[in-house]
């Protein structure tokens, strides 16, 4: 099977023909988007990206690492523009150092621009949002070397190298071979492929957070050193070297995200409006989402601080070593929740896909068909279980990151962390429980 996959990376028509397939319905997806119906429930643009993109871009994360990455109409639309018109600047070290944070900020920006402006479900709004990101795409392109955008400053490739630390197929150079290269094509590329998109040198690789799967190093190398091969999911993040606060950041504050996807779609976010109205005196919604957003967002950070002082009475280390080393034993859990919220988009009302396509291609418009794929009941079942083995992994990798860290204090410095993944399921478990409002 490993070598199956090899040989699909090391062809020529690889990763060009999922790249033509993606831009070619990214291009659908603007042009419906920006001229098709304006309800997002008839439109097409809206269909594809909400209920089918969004929903199994995490899978793909899951189980073919950053595939998405290396075949996203982003990433191709840079190569072209880098072609023809790249100055092929250095990267800035302000971006390589700071790159990630930027990711986060631009993250929590756009979550929260989606409720108060309503992008999601406003078709214009979301193809003006995907335009916005071609434009800095295009002048990231123009401007500076191989995929910048993609590894510095897109909240998808941040979110991307994230979940992929869970990812199920990772590349890896031989180290015995590659210790007496001296092209370092894999690297700085050569006839067969151009160098690796995102900077990354594959017998120094320690992570797949930045590796896309293009193929480009399996092409290049002159020794056959790349290997393709299968492992076990969230295995890499029991043993990461240096863990960057940044990074465990993001994957705490995603959690508070995931409670305000699911709240906003809850009956009880209206009572919890009437509640902060009250009290702040004010109806404006702009307002009354920005504090309970920001609310969300703290929760878990605030949780994991507790943890993490907890932990550092039995291991000495400082409360933030703690909070960036053990926040990776969230990302599991944020996977499981990112599945679990869309999955209920994608089974619900995934036939609004066939519907909305339907009638993009053909004008005829079916009325008052059901979208639903599934029944609620299977829905559910399938969230809770979702739920119950994205925590049992994220339990099991914060044993795993303690035991590899603190072998004679295992157990001390694990339970405070496996008492805040505990809470977050149950947080999590207790807002699927309740009626969530559809999309389409």
């Amino acid at each position: 099977m490993n070598q199956v996959l090899k040989n699909i990376l090391k062809s020529r028509w690889y990763p060009v023909i999922f790249q033509i397939i993606t831009l070619f319905f990214f291009s659908i997806v603007i042009y419906t988007l920006i001229t098709g119906p304006a309800s997002p429930h008839d439109n097409f643009g809206t269909a594809l990206t909400w209920v089918l993109w969004w929903p199994i871009i995490p899978l793909i994360f899951l189980l073919l690492g950053r595939f998405w990455c290396a075949i996203c109409p982003f990433a191709t639309i840079n190569d072209f523009v880098q072609k023809f018109a790249g100055m092929k600047l250095k990267v800035p070290n302000f971006l390589k150092k700071y790159g990630i944070w930027i990711i986060d900020a631009t993250f929590i920006i756009i979550t929260w621009s989606d409720h108060i402006w309503g992008i999601v479900e406003n078709p214009r709004g979301s193809g003006i949002l995907l335009l916005l990101i071609t434009t800095g795409v295009i002048f990231s392109g123009v401007l500076f070397e191989r995929r910048t955008w993609c590894r510095y400053l897109c909240f998808l490739g941040g979110l991307a190298g994230n979940y992929s630390r869970t990812g199920m197929l990772k590349l890896r150079a031989t180290p015995d071979i590659c210790k007496n290269c001296t092209t370092l094509a894999c690297y700085k590329g050569s006839k067969n492929a151009p160098g690796c998109p995102l900077f990354e040198v594959p017998r120094n690789m320690q992570t797949s957070a930045t590796c896309n799967l293009c193929g480009y190093c399996v092409k290049n190398c002159p020794n056959d050193s790349i290997n393709i091969s299968f492992k076990p999911p969230a295995s890499e993040l029991w043993f990461i070297k240096r863990p960057r606060l940044e990074e465990s950041f993001l994957a705490i504050v995603i959690m508070g995200i995931v409670f305000v996807q699911n709240l906003t779609m809850l009956e009880i976010w209206q009572k919890w409006q009437k509640a902060l109205t009250n009290i702040l005196h004010t109806d404006s919604y702009p307002v009354l989402f920005t504090v309970l957003f920001l609310i969300a967002m703290t929760i878990p950070v605030v949780l994991t601080l507790v943890a993490s002082k907890g932990a550092s009475y039995a291991n000495r280390q400082k409360t933030w070593e703690n909070f960036a080393r053990y926040g990776y034993s969230l990302i599991p859990l944020d996977l499981a929740g990112h599945i679990a919220h869309n999955l209920f988009h994608l089974l619900a009302e995934g036939k609004s896909i066939y519907y909305t396509g339907l009638a993009f291609f053909t004008g005829k418009k079916l009325e008052g068909m059901s979208p639903a794929i599934v029944s609620s009941s299977t829905i559910t079942f399938l969230q809770y279980t979702i739920l119950v083995l994205g925590a049992i992994l994220s339990l099991y990798t914060a044993w795993k990151i303690a035991k590899n860290n603190e072998p004679k204090n295992t157990f001390n410095v694990f339970l405070p962390f496996s008492i805040l993944i505990i809470i977050f399921l149950l947080i999590n478990i207790y807002l699927f429980m309740l009626p969530m409002a559809m999309r389409m």
